[in-house]
């Protein structure tokens, strides 16, 4: 017997059925989650002739942005500790960090035996390359997957307004490639029973 319109529907899904994974990392405070692939196309002329005869192609980029609410501690470097492997990165020597400012100490100076050494991320720019996996599950078993690869943190700003009743951060985002959305294996079994849809 053919499947009914029930169970060849509710195959979407909403911000409230997905979850990202920065690397290995669940995040639990990203809002929203873009990105956009454009490419570089140019026509080709020639005398005599007012429309392209062929068209070049060029560059391609992919770009997005990242959404995450603001909470008492920083978006984003929060999220990216050395704990969990995210926000390490190699710090010169002569690099003023923001404690650098506020120290006591010397700032430190330049010395070629000893350029640098491993240190927490103080800006989100300085965050290497992750991966975001983005998982869908909805309250029919149905799930799917997307994937954007290499991504580079570019910008990030926050502010705050009067008539705000939550503070949220923003960045945007390079990536080298994105793994199209795809439908995941489903959980569980959808089936008309006394006009009922039952998963089993």
């Amino acid at each position: 017997m053919a499947a009914d319109l029930t169970t060849r529907s509710f195959s979407s899904f909403s911000g409230a059925d997905i979850k990202a994974v920065f690397g290995a990392q669940e995040i639990g405070n990203l809002m929203a989650v873009s990105y956009a692939i454009q490419r570089e196309k140019a026509p080709i002329y020639v005398l005599g002739e007012a429309n392209p005869r062929a068209f070049s192609r060029g560059k391609r980029g992919i770009a997005g942005s990242l959404i995450f609410i603001q909470f008492d501690k920083h978006a984003i470097l929060e999220t990216f500790s050395r704990e969990n492997g995210l926000g390490a990165f190699v710090k010169k020597t002569y690099e003023i960090s923001p404690e650098d400012l506020i120290s006591t100490t010397d700032v430190p100076t330049v010395d070629s035996a000893n350029m640098g050494a491993i240190a927490q991320a103080f800006y989100a720019d300085q965050i290497p390359a992750f991966d975001i996996t983005i998982s869908a599950a909805n309250e029919y078993g149905v799930t799917a997957k997307c994937v954007i690869h290499g991504v580079e943190l570019m910008n990030e700003g926050w502010g705050m307004g009067i008539e705000d009743r939550q503070a949220d951060m923003q960045t945007t985002y390079l990536a080298r490639a994105v793994t199209r959305w795809s439908a995941g294996n489903p959980i569980g079994t959808i089936q008309r029973t006394g006009g009922a849809a039952v998963i089993v």
